[in-house]
Formats: C-alpha cells, structure tokens, sequence
C-alpha cells in the first residue's frame, strides 16, 4: 500500500505529495508546505485502497 498521495492544493494551485501513515483513516488539517494555507485532509480506505481528497479548511467550503 502506498502512503504518498499526490494532491493539489486548493489555494495556489501546486501539486504536492502527502504522506500518510498507513493505519490513518478520517479527517484532519494540514498546511500546503507551498503556500502556507490550510487543508482538510480526507483519508478513506476501501478494502487495501486508500484514497486522499484535500479542500480548503478556512470554513469556505
């Protein structure tokens, strides 16, 4: 199972790689290591997939 995603950010634009661990599931806020700006972070898990969505975590959404 791979633990880097590749995301793009909702602010800037930039796309990244996101490592999560391997036993992470559900939600969190993490910072763009390019713009500074916060993300909510979705992890779920369906079997042995896992998939990684990133919106804007400033309450715009």
């Amino acid at each position: 199972m791979d633990d880097y995603f590749p995301v793009t950010c909702p602010y800037c634009g930039e796309q990244v790689e996101l490592y999560v661990e391997p036993d992470v599931e559900g939600r969190m806020v993490q910072d763009c290591e390019v713009c500074c700006n916060p993300w909510l972070v979705r992890v779920s898990r369906d079997g042995d997939e896992r998939s990684v969505t990133v919106s804007r975590g400033d309450g715009s959404e």
